[in-house]
């Protein structure tokens, strides 16, 4: 359930070496760091960060506050640009 979202054409195509990692090396979900700490009010490369910030970070205790804080973001409606 948790881990980056899979990258939509038009990003791959614009990828830097750098970004492989968030999809080489971490499988996708369906929330992540991204989705309740970022959402639309980061940059692509920040997006990317707060990515590999989860896979160097990652632990269960992690995804449990990733997933409760997924429900709080998404019934406030928060950065849902």
């Amino acid at each position: 359930l948790v881990g980056p979202r899979p990258p939509v054409p038009y990003e791959v195509q614009k990828y830097q070496p750098w970004h492989l990692a968030r999809v080489l090396d971490i499988k996708p979900g369906i929330t992540g760091l991204w989705q309740v700490e970022g959402r639309s009010k980061v940059s692509f490369d920040e997006m990317v960060r707060l990515d590999l910030r989860y896979q160097r970070e990652w632990s269960l205790w992690l995804d449990v506050k990733i997933l409760i804080k997924t429900v709080a973001v998404v019934l406030r409606g928060e950065g849902a640009d």
